[in-house]
């Protein structure tokens, strides 16, 4: 029988025997709304027309009301189901049950056109099980929106490729997203508890690599904190991600999606995100988001737009 994703113990396998992480009550700062409107139910609609899976659902993002009500989505290609079992994501896991669709590309691209999108992100599950981790898949969908919707920018967030040629890097670059995001997701410490199926210099030698290979490219990256990093770690964090050239920092509160997950160390304060951010321009990145409820692709047109005139503006100075 078909496993059924709606059920904690059959989407999370690996998760099942953990011990049960008490759930703290959310702050005043952290809670929102419950998705509503007519915006929510068209993007919603739009979504199934095209059997698109979206990362705001799969991850259970807070902000889901707000973006889908203005018509924003993240589109997530390459299935639902991960090949990673990280300990803080609600994105199902194990060996995903299908090939890559050949025919996703087309349904994003169209989606795209039909939601009047002046800025789309798309990522992905981890495909550790295809052989180039998906990057002509993520290829192919650039160029379908570039077709069919050419007047949209496009910022990509991929997996890391790690059990790949360097070659699949250099497939996804040469298709030209406006921004390149992988997101290093915690301070290196936490990795083999909250990311263990990665490496935290492998992720930032990932995005150092795109701007080798295209120096306009835009590179973005983002961590969760209160997951039991310390400030210091995350100032080291936004050194590290200088020296390798990223010019869009996200930082946002870690949720803990079932008892099963990784436990909320603690809520950082609004205050607090209010020096990581102002320590963040201080390190020189061009674009910094950091607030409770930042997440990857929140606000992600609009910071684009800043994104880009914080360039031209850099460049003028020259």
């Amino acid at each position: 029988m078909p496993r059924d994703l709606k059920i904690p113990a059959e989407r999370h396998p690996e998760k099942a025997r953990r011990p049960d992480n008490p759930q703290p009550r959310k702050p005043s700062w952290i809670r929102v709304k419950a998705p509503v409107g007519e915006g929510y139910r068209k993007t919603a609609a739009i979504m199934r027309e095209h059997k698109l899976v979206t990362v705001c659902e799969e991850a259970g993002c807070p902000n889901v009301g707000e973006c889908w009500s203005q018509g924003h989505a993240t589109m997530m290609i390459m299935g639902e189901v991960c090949t990673r079992a990280c300990t803080f994501c609600n994105i199902a896991t194990g060996k995903p049950p299908e090939a890559l669709d050949v025919f996703e590309p087309g349904r994003v691209a169209d989606a795209v056109a039909k939601l009047g999108l002046n800025h789309v992100v798309v990522t992905s599950v981890d495909r550790d099980d295809v052989e180039d981790g998906g990057a002509e898949h993520f290829a192919q969908t650039i160029r379908a929106i570039r077709k069919r919707a050419p007047g949209t920018t496009i910022e990509i967030l991929t997996p890391d490729f790690i059990r790949c040629d360097p070659s699949a890097l250099e497939v996804v670059v040469a298709a030209r997203p406006d921004v390149f995001n992988h997101n290093l997701e915690t301070v290196p410490g936490l990795y083999p508890e909250v990311r263990p199926g990665a490496r935290y210099f492998h992720s930032l030698r990932l995005l150092q690599r795109v701007k080798e290979l295209d120096p306009s490219m835009f590179t973005k990256s983002g961590i969760m904190v209160g997951l039991g990093e310390d400030r210091q770690a995350v100032l080291q964090v936004m050194d590290d991600m200088r020296a390798a050239n990223i010019d869009f920092l996200t930082i946002g509160q870690y949720l803990q999606p079932t008892p099963k997950h990784h436990a909320v160390d603690r809520f950082v304060t609004p205050e607090e995100f209010a020096g990581y951010e102002k320590a963040a321009w201080g390190k020189g990145f061009l674009m910094v988001s950091a607030t409770p409820l930042t997440r990857s692709s929140y606000h992600a047109g609009d910071d684009f737009a800043r994104l880009r005139a914080a360039r031209e503006k850099a460049l003028g100075k020259a």
